[in-house]
């Protein structure tokens, strides 16, 4: 075999996925882009903020914007913009010296674990959960262990507390949350940062939290809490991708609480890490994103395309939560298997993706980052997919 081992499943893993991209493909070239209802992808669609796009455009007609290396933690300039703002977000003191500019959070999550992860060490994460994590483990020889959400996907303490273990390193969320769309409370997080604190004297290491935060100014009139108020010892990961639409410029941060322990010798780690891996985060959209802090899209878009989703879903006859935050819909599946029920949508031109991808076997996930019209034309799909799956379960009995 001339690639390594460990690659094979992740070849074939991916495999599968371009297989479904493929097929839609398929589906849009037969039927035409008009007739598949495609909800696979979580590709923010709403335009960046006009604020953006004049700040970017000034940048680049300015003759003595430079396009070389930058230091490798971001320039000091963007890291203060980027600090200044977050102090007054969290209601803390937060420093340049705490902030590396990164490669969206992919980038920032992987330099972050790089820095703690020592191999075979754990990584505990609620499911459901995002699939690109099980890639960052992979890549950092980490391993992933999960603990059950409760019946809203919301943080059940004991199961995590079940899920500790003397291999901990790190317990990882992500809030507002991918695939459905929960966000955890004040006191969800505050027991967390307690029952981390606990967990850490019992096992005489500490445990430290990473928040994945890409969505979070996507929320439906619900408060995202700050991570920083409920447990010192964390690690916020961020990206303009989703509050900007800059999904494909690659452009986020690494934040870590001042009062963290051995701060600064992680600070310095996550920055070899990133020098390693990226080199540095790209010099044209870190003097962008500076000057437009707490510029957002406009979430309404986002908020409409939830209830007319959750409208045609609710009529349609499926179970679900109304997502309080990010793009997606986590429904039930009507039958067991997810990865069929996904199947049969397809047949019916809806694209979905299974919940077993996300951890979470027996639900789909939908994103309504996508047109209105997508979402409009595909209630008679969703009830014949539907009636039909529970029509064949009750033939095969």
């Amino acid at each position: 075999m001339p690639i390594a081992n460990q690659m094979i499943p992740w070849v074939e893993s991916f495999s599968m996925v371009k297989k479904m991209f493929e097929e839609g493909a398929r589906l849009k070239a037969e039927y035409g882009d008009d007739k598949v209802f495609d909800f696979s992808l979580g590709n923010p669609d709403v335009l960046a903020p006009a604020e953006f796009k004049q700040v970017l455009r000034k940048l680049v007609e300015r003759e003595s914007t430079g396009h070389g290396y930058t230091p490798n933690s971001g320039f000091p300039a963007v890291r203060q913009a980027v600090a200044d703002y977050l102090s007054d977000e969290y209601g803390l003191g937060i420093t340049p010296e705490l902030i590396i500019m990164t490669a969206g959070a992919a980038g920032a999550l992987t330099g972050t674990l790089k820095a703690l992860i020592n191999p075979g060490e754990e990584i505990l994460v609620p499911e459901p959960y995002f699939l690109g994590y099980q890639h960052y483990a992979f890549n950092t020889n980490a391993i992933i262990k999960t603990a059950a959400t409760d019946d809203r996907f919301h943080l059940d303490l004991k199961a995590i507390r079940a899920g500790i273990s003397e291999k901990t390193r790190v317990m990882l969320i992500n809030s507002p949350n991918n695939p459905t769309g929960a966000i955890y409370s004040a006191d969800e997080l505050a027991g967390l940062g307690a029952l981390l604190e606990e967990a850490g004297k019992q096992y005489g290491r500490r445990i430290y939290l990473i928040s994945d935060e890409p969505y979070r100014k996507i929320a439906y009139g619900v408060t995202v809490p700050s991570v920083f108020a409920a447990y010192a010892h964390t690690i916020v990961v961020n990206s303009y991708s989703k509050s900007l639409s800059l999904a494909g410029e690659r452009i986020g941060y690494l934040v870590i609480h001042p009062k963290a322990e051995d701060a600064h010798q992680i600070i310095a780690a996550a920055e070899v890490a990133n020098t390693m891996l990226y080199v540095n985060a790209p010099s044209l959209f870190q003097q962008a994103v500076a000057q437009v802090q707490g510029v957002s899209v406009d979430i309404s878009v986002y908020r409409r395309r939830r209830d007319m989703l959750c409208r045609i879903l609710a009529e349609a006859g499926y179970e679900f939560q109304i997502p309080e935050g990010a793009f997606y819909l986590f429904p039930k599946s009507p039958i067991p298997d997810d990865v069929a029920f996904v199947g049969i949508l397809a047949d019916e031109l809806i694209l979905a993706v299974p919940g077993t991808a996300f951890g979470a076997p027996g639900h789909f996930r939908l994103s309504f980052a996508v047109p209105e019209s997508t979402i409009s034309g595909s209630l008679a799909g969703f009830r014949q997919g539907l009636e039909r799956s529970i029509a064949d379960q009750r033939g095969g009995q």
